[in-house]
């Protein structure tokens, strides 16, 4: 029965900024799944120049790849951080010459930070590149000409010894001791494993090959549904051969996005249509909205302009009626000059703040109050701009 349970695949219709893409990659993190965000209308149908639907999932085995490995760097860096001390602390001073009580003195050191700027000389092995150029016939380009060439690749790699700071030193030596450990053999399977059952590939612009053109047999029409048929095994299920192995696709979850604004789910082709049964259409964001953006989400824009210019020694405060006040020129802005949804509020916040960033830094440190008489008159001047300008030819 485990083969058979499909993945619940999900449609989600919505216009720009409301969200489509945060909600698939908050799922990918809180489910700690790789997650690959590609866009339909990059592919093209197989016969023509292009990107081939099945790099999507090479893309994501590749990511998959990526995301193991740093969790066995990550369990692995406890355990060998105390030989790595150990290494280094001999490089710093000979073990055969200082007594027991010297040995931990300076292990502790270099533990408390106190030797960081000392230096220490590491063997660094520097490997030839695999092929080298060999020149022309005359013996021309490369030292040695064509035989000095093809004679290099047969070298031995060569030692090089480099001076770094103890600090650096320990990251060097314990990154080496680390990749010495790592069992790329036993690491695959687990890759493979983790990308078909746990991966996300989240679709966007799926609508653009789906929308129709006027007239039947248009040359962008067959290319949108060549994309459609291609996209189709994938989604269904079928074999894709990486340069990791070969990499089922039936359990990985697909979630595509579009605006659906001249056209609708129903246009895409019906079999493409029944392995996307979660369909979900999210509203535009409102005045509201915008307030929990700017207030309740995690590391939200407000804190992330205060941290940012705290280092120039400008301290920002924002008040209630400031927020309220720049969620509604965030409505009244995608009302009236295009609705861009949640991205608008990074624009108006880098206008907002654009001469406040350009004076800085401070030598002392200065307090800048925001608050909606600010806003008024900033944003009422950039208005009446903007009604200027439609009068221009």
């Amino acid at each position: 029965m485990r083969r058979e349970i499909t993945p619940k695949n999900i449609i989600l219709v919505g216009s720009t900024g409301v969200g489509k893409t945060e909600i698939a990659r908050r799922l990918a993190k809180i489910a700690r799944a790789p997650f690959l965000k590609v866009e339909a209308t990059k592919y093209t149908e197989v016969g023509y120049v292009g990107k081939d639907v099945e790099t999507m999932i090479k893309d994501l085995v590749a990511i998959t790849f990526r995301m193991v490995k740093e969790e066995k760097i990550s369990n692995l860096r406890e355990e060998f951080y105390e030989k790595s001390i150990e290494l280094v602390a001999k490089l710093y001073r000979p073990y055969d010459v200082l007594n027991d009580v010297t040995k931990t003195e300076i292990i502790e050191n270099i533990k408390s930070g106190k030797l960081n700027d000392e230096t220490v000389e590491i063997e660094k092995t520097v490997s030839k590149p695999s092929m080298m150029p060999l020149g022309n016939i005359d013996g021309e380009g490369s030292e040695g000409g064509v035989i000095g060439g093809v004679m290099s690749l047969f070298e031995e790699p060569k030692i090089k010894k480099i001076k770094m700071s103890i600090k650096n030193a320990i990251e060097y030596v314990l990154n080496e001791e680390i990749e010495k450990t790592l069992d790329y053999d036993e690491l695959l399977p687990e890759v493979i494993k983790k990308a078909e059952e746990d991966g996300i590939i989240f679709i966007d612009e799926i609508d653009k090959i789906a929308e129709r053109e006027e007239g039947n047999g248009s040359r962008g029409e067959a290319s949108r549904q060549g994309v459609q048929r291609d996209i189709l095994p994938i989604v269904e299920g079928t074999t894709v051969m990486t340069k990791y192995g070969p990499v089922r696709t039936e359990h990985i979850l697909f979630i595509a996005a579009g605006a659906f604004m001249h056209s609708s789910p129903a246009d895409l082709m019906p079999e493409l249509q029944g392995r996307f049964p979660v369909k979900v259409k999210l509203k535009n964001l409102v005045k509201e909205d915008f307030i929990k953006i700017l207030t309740s989400v995690e590391y939200n824009l407000l804190e992330q302009y205060k941290a940012l210019l705290k280092k120039d020694g400008v301290e920002l405060d924002f008040s209630k009626s400031a927020v309220e006040r720049i969620a509604e020129v965030a409505m009244e802005q995608n009302e009236f000059i295009e609705n861009i949804g949640a991205r608008r509020l990074a624009s108006i916040l880098e206008t907002l703040l654009r001469e406040i960033m350009f004076e800085a830094p401070y030598e002392e440190v200065k307090k800048v109050k925001i608050d909606k008489k600010l806003i008024d008159k900033y944003f009422k001047q950039i208005e009446v701009e903007e009604n200027l300008e439609k009068y221009i030819l």
